[in-house]
């Protein structure tokens, strides 16, 4: 009697237990899916030039001496008598002393090496990987599916269905 109890309990209980029971299909690959993907980028680099030639006129006469010529000519053209004369002197150190400056601004300048900007645009190209394709087996059956995420050995099966997401 208690033999024919258990195994009514038992045929009561066994449609039950595959549904208690957790429910997997095993992974037998996983192959990575990759995108390669080209971006084109502006790479650019500061080239400088050798220094240009040093100056030949190292104490600035030549711009010295110009400036003050003109600028006598210059304060010549102001006042008159002895007023003319400060004028003149006035002006030629005045010229002197900016055509000193001026030849010296130039002399810098192109002893100065040159920087110059050279762009190219390059293809930078990275390779994503964009998905999974899984093989595995359920019931005795193979199958592969496509998964955004790695999956680990084994996939869930819910009513029958493996979930991949």
């Amino acid at each position: 009697m208690n033999d024919l109890r258990i195994l009514a309990i038992v045929l009561f209980l066994a449609p039950m237990v595959p549904a208690l029971a957790d429910d997997y299909a095993q992974v037998l690959s996983v192959v990575e899916i990759k995108e390669v993907v080209k971006t084109p980028r502006e790479r650019c680099e500061e080239l400088k030039s050798a220094p240009g030639e040093p100056a030949k006129d190292k104490h600035k006469v030549l711009g010295t001496v110009g400036g003050a010529v003109l600028g006598g000519v210059l304060g010549n053209q102001i006042g008159g008598g002895r007023g003319k004369d400060i004028a003149t002197a006035a002006g030629a150190v005045g010229g002197a002393l900016v055509g000193r400056k001026v030849q010296g601004n130039q002399q810098e300048k192109k002893a100065a090496p040159k920087v110059e900007s050279r762009c190219q645009t390059v293809t930078e190209i990275e390779e994503r990987i964009v998905g999974y394709d899984v093989r595995y087996r359920y019931q005795g059956k193979e199958q592969t599916v496509r998964m955004k995420r790695k999956p680990g050995d084994r996939l869930p099966v819910e009513g029958g269905k493996v979930v991949i997401e």
